[in-house]
């Protein structure tokens, strides 16, 4: 049976992608390994450092060690890291947010990145950009980031959070062609901003956990 595993730096989001691995890998066993340190070391040093980027791939490749076919990497943050991991690693990995930033040059030219941390911004922008010269495209991002929101649901206030987030997405929305949320941690806001808002919204879980059931039966 195909092995997938799930890597996270938030603890939290677990719950959330166990409910998308029974929906999507019907045909596949899974296993989360959490390392919520290298997010942790990342915003304190405000950069993905080489000591980060080390352990980072060291999980991954841990992730292949213990029978994984394919890996998803839950945390937008850790994108370049991902990068190197590919090099010396023989199974797919993917990022959570290449199927959702593919989808988001699909449908526009004009695209905002919203983010509650700031170690985000920089790689899902580079991330957009890469994938738009990939496929021809001349994309513009505007990035945009909440970083009080941020604040308050490492408070436990998702409330606020929820609240900030929202006012941030509807205050762009109609100066662009897609807006993209950045963080897995922000899906839960998808559906009920999608109808308040003039544009595609995406986010990155759903689409992300397709790709890896892709995957996942392409292995079997």
């Amino acid at each position: 049976m195909t092995r997938v595993a799930l890597f996270h730096t938030v603890a939290s989001l677990s719950g959330r992608f166990e409910e998308l691995a029974a929906e999507h890998l019907d045909d596949a066993e899974w296993y989360h390994a959490v390392d919520e340190s290298v997010l942790d070391d990342m915003l304190d040093a405000g950069e993905l450092t080489p000591n980060v980027t080390e352990r980072i791939c060291t999980q991954l490749s841990l992730a292949q060690r213990g029978g994984a076919d394919v890996i998803l990497d839950t945390c937008s943050s850790t994108s370049p890291a991902v990068d190197i991991a590919r090099a010396l690693i023989d199974v797919p990995i993917v990022k959570i947010d290449d199927p959702m930033t593919e989808r988001a040059i699909d449908l526009g030219d004009r695209i905002a990145v919203v983010a509650t941390a700031a170690s985000t911004l920089g790689p899902s922008r580079a991330l957009i950009e890469r994938k738009g010269e990939a496929a021809g495209r001349d994309v513009t991002v505007e990035t945009v980031l909440v970083d009080d929101a941020f604040e308050a649901r490492r408070a436990g206030d998702r409330e606020t959070h929820d609240e900030l987030v929202s006012a941030a997405v509807e205050d762009l929305a109609d100066d662009v062609d897609v807006v993209v949320l950045a963080q897995a941690s922000m899906s839960h806001l998808e559906p009920s901003l999608s109808e308040r808002v003039s544009v595609p919204l995406l986010s990155s879980p759903d689409l992300a956990m397709k790709r890896v059931a892709e995957l996942a039966s392409a292995s079997t």
